[in-house]
């Protein structure tokens, strides 16, 4: 796939995650909120003999859905591995530094400002995540100003921010594990192993598994999604001649961009804002949140990757200035579908969650509009003068 339509896909991505949630805030503040709120909470599901599988339909999306996105994210971190940017153990130096720090400033700013009030440790991790579509969707509209490298370094820093948001997960975020659900995972992993150490060249059996997977991880205390990022794992980059890796990610990119993360948004990005005051943008949560994903990715992403070059670990990109990275550093503080995620995971209070979602958006928002106007300042005083200009 060419770079053009990669950048059309991520902008058209994009476009539909906007677009779900603007429907989403508009829905939530009208006539028709406490029709959305019942509709999300409707249960859906049953016991199925040892398997609960009673669940409302937000969780339904939250646990089955969201695997499948997983599974998507998974094949893209182990493609990225394997083939693309970070296949280059020295070119993979700086976008890891910039991903620690873009990882652990928004954290400690979270912490700072959230630390004097109970309950609320557990949403630290919320504003170190990165949303790769929005971001590289964001890149995509501003197009040919943005060069090839910091794309490619943007892309490489969400990916491992993406991974380390997948453990933090796993440690941070399961519940009371369950002895015959862990069981049931390990057999699932094995068979998994098996295909993957056979080579067997068809996607269904690897799906099949996975699905195994996804309803023993649900029974263990474990986050289901995790069962989504360990079947992509197990899959193949190449099996009996043909790119099964490549083929799944096409096969999930529409359904994934255009269905999955949507409804996600949709059904998590319904924020009420009537009578919103100063006061409700100042609560510690909504605050740390959204000074995590404006100030701490940024300073961090920036900072960790200064140190990694002065120390002579690795060096910028050619052709690629320290305001382009600032401005990227920017972007990657478009928390959205991940914040959001893993919000949803840390609280479970109404109030507490309007409040995450207040600071997501906000955040992310304010994050878009400070990397653009950055990007879009540096690329225009670094513009090539013309012949018939210069004559």
């Amino acid at each position: 796939m060419s770079e053009a339509s990669d950048s059309s896909g991520a902008i058209k991505a994009s476009l539909a995650l906007l677009a779900a949630t603007v429907v989403a805030l508009v829905i939530a503040n009208s006539g028709l909120a406490s029709v959305y709120k019942t509709v999300l909470a409707l249960p859906i599901g049953g016991d199925i003999g040892p398997f609960d599988l009673s669940n409302s339909l937000k969780d339904w999306i939250k646990n089955a859905l969201m695997a499948v996105f997983f599974v998507f994210v998974g094949l893209e971190i182990k493609e990225e591995f394997r083939e693309g940017t970070l296949s280059d153990r020295a070119g993979a130096i700086l976008p890891f530094a910039a991903a620690v720090g873009g990882m652990a400033v928004p954290a400690l700013v979270y912490v700072a400002l959230t630390n004097s009030t109970p309950g609320l440790s557990q949403g630290w991790a919320i504003p170190s995540a990165t949303d790769i579509a929005f971001a590289i969707g964001i890149v995509g509209f501003l197009g040919k100003r943005i060069s090839t490298p910091l794309r490619a370094f943007l892309l490489a820093v969400a990916v491992i921010d993406d991974l380390a948001a997948i453990l933090v997960i796993a440690v941070f975020y399961s519940g009371a594990l369950q002895g015959w659900g862990l069981a049931g995972m390990a057999v699932s992993i094995l068979a998994l192993a098996a295909l993957n150490y056979r080579n067997v060249p068809k996607l269904w059996p690897y799906m099949a598994a996975g699905a195994v997977l996804w309803l023993f991880t649900l029974q263990s205390g474990i986050n289901a999604t995790l069962a989504g990022v360990i079947t992509a794992l197990f899959i193949p980059l190449r099996a009996g001649g043909r790119e099964l890796l490549h083929q799944l990610v096409e096969l999930l990119r529409n359904p994934v961009n255009f269905f999955i993360m949507p409804v996600f948004a949709f059904a998590n990005a319904g924020v009420p804002l009537f009578g919103l005051g100063l006061a409700d943008l100042m609560q510690p949560l909504t605050l740390g949140i959204a000074l995590g994903l404006i100030i701490g990715k940024p300073v961090g992403i920036t900072l960790f990757a200064w140190l990694a070059t002065a120390g002579g670990f690795a060096r910028l990109p050619h052709g690629v200035s320290w305001p382009q990275i600032m401005g990227i550093a920017c972007l990657a503080g478009i928390g959205f579908t991940m914040s959001l995620f893993i919000g949803g995971l840390a609280f479970t209070d109404e109030g507490q969650l309007n409040q995450v979602r207040l600071g997501v958006l906000g955040g992310s928002l304010v994050s878009t509009i400070l990397g653009v106007g950055l990007l879009l300042s540096v690329s225009s005083r670094h513009r090539p003068v013309s012949a018939s200009a210069r004559a």
